[in-house]
């Protein structure tokens, strides 16, 4: 197993991203605290946060906790341009850049060394850069591994910079909570906190077995490496995604199945048309063209207790086609709609996973003469010459516009 010796590996993550983006673009709002979204906080600057003010929560809760914030619509298609100008940053840095989301990637700095200096210079004018001229602040943090990496900048921010001293791992990662660990979320931590494990030198000092007898197999087994300073992962650039997803947050309020129907419908169909967007397009500027296809559906729900499930279907053939992910998108929410009438709902959401080349799969014969490709086809192109509004399902007329939260591009 290869594992590097050298802090080579930065992790940057732009500040409180959608709340920076309004901050930077209306001077009236630097220094004060924003929250991004109004039914429900999709973003919070750091001044509101100081309130307790924090993502997915309800906006009456969030306006109660910070009288002050001042409220601002989301604008998508600015924190996309804002996501574009600062991955090209990246990668006039470095090609080894490995994008996570919208605000954050991985970037490998090791064979710099001779034209642009050690990691720590190179992080460092990183977020000079990104501020000048993204207008954003970056906070990265620099290790021997992704791990340590990404650690490292959620301690440093907001709008810092650390460097994880490879003789130093343990001095710095075992004092910190537990919910450091990735992939420690709330449920985890409940249950380690109930055996007294409150730190990762005690995920560290219960053992494999007694992670895995608690936690099963795969979570067992991976806190016990990360604890232990295990993660041989390198860098990856280039690598297609293999699922494609959007999500809409509801609020409070109640939904009937129609309108929920009609949220569900209008997801599919962006996201169908993602699946079969040709190379360059607006929808996949990056995308490897020719369009691609998936093999499972699934639902994802968020209650008003905010406890979170997921429904799937896998298909029997791969497929783009919007009426058959659709049909089972739909069976998926019906099975679901007893469970959202009794727990209420705050959050609807969809994936498309195992994806591939639309040329991939083997070809079937068209035994369904009215499976409708062509139309889809017919759709997407009408709707790249004029607007994504310019054809519409009559269900989502006058429901007004859905929310799409704008994501990484399929490849780097």
């Amino acid at each position: 197993m290869f594992v590097r010796g050298l802090a080579t590996i930065l992790h940057a993550d732009l500040d409180s991203f959608y709340a920076s983006v309004e901050q930077r673009d209306d001077p009236r709002l630097r220094d004060r605290p924003v929250i991004v979204g109004g039914g429900v906080v999709l973003a919070a600057s750091y001044q509101a946060k100081a309130y307790g003010v924090a993502t997915a929560m309800g906006g009456r809760q969030a306006r109660a906790l910070c009288p002050a914030a001042v409220v601002v619509p989301p604008r998508m298609a600015a924190y996309s341009a804002a996501s574009r100008a600062v991955f090209a940053i990246f990668r006039d840095v470095t090609p080894e850049v490995e994008g996570l989301s919208i605000d954050e990637a991985f970037l490998e700095v090791g064979g710099l060394a001779r034209i642009a200096g050690a990691p720590r210079e190179i992080a460092a004018r990183l977020r000079e850069r990104v501020l000048a001229e993204a207008g954003l602040p970056i906070t990265v943090g620099v290790a021997r591994t992704k791990f340590l990496a990404k650690v490292a900048s959620g301690v440093a921010k907001p709008d810092g910079l650390l460097v994880v001293d490879p003789e130093r791992e343990r001095e710095f990662l075992h004092p910190l909570p537990v919910e450091r660990l990735w992939g420690v979320g709330s449920v985890t931590a409940g249950r380690l906190h109930e055996l007294g494990v409150r730190t990762v030198a005690d995920v560290a000092g219960l053992g494999e077995p007694a992670l895995v007898s608690l936690l099963g197999p795969a979570a067992g087994r991976h806190l016990h490496a990360l604890a232990h300073l295990r993660d041989p992962r390198p860098v990856e650039t280039g690598r297609a995604r293999r699922s494609i997803g959007s999500q809409r947050a509801l609020g409070r309020r109640h939904r009937d199945p129609e309108e929920l129907d009609a949220i569900l419908a209008g997801t599919v169909d962006r996201l169908a048309r993602r699946l079969r967007a040709p190379k360059g397009s607006d929808l996949d500027p990056a995308g490897p063209g020719g369009g691609r296809t998936c093999r499972t559906v699934v639902l994802r729900l968020r209650f008003a207790d905010y406890a979170r499930v997921t429904r799937s279907h896998t298909l029997p053939a791969p497929t783009a086609h919007t009426p058959t992910i659709l049909g089972a998108a739909r069976r998926l929410l019906v099975a679901a709609l007893p469970e959202i009438r009794e727990r209420g709902i705050t959050l609807l959401g969809l994936s498309l996973t195992n994806l591939d080349r639309d040329d991939a799969p083997q070809l079937e014969l068209a035994f369904d003469a009215r499976s409708g490709p062509a139309l889809d086809t017919a759709l997407d192109a009408v709707r790249r010459r004029f607007g994504a509004a310019a054809v519409s399902r009559a269900t989502g007329l006058g429901r007004g516009d859905d929310l799409e939260v704008p994501l990484l591009p399929e490849h780097e």
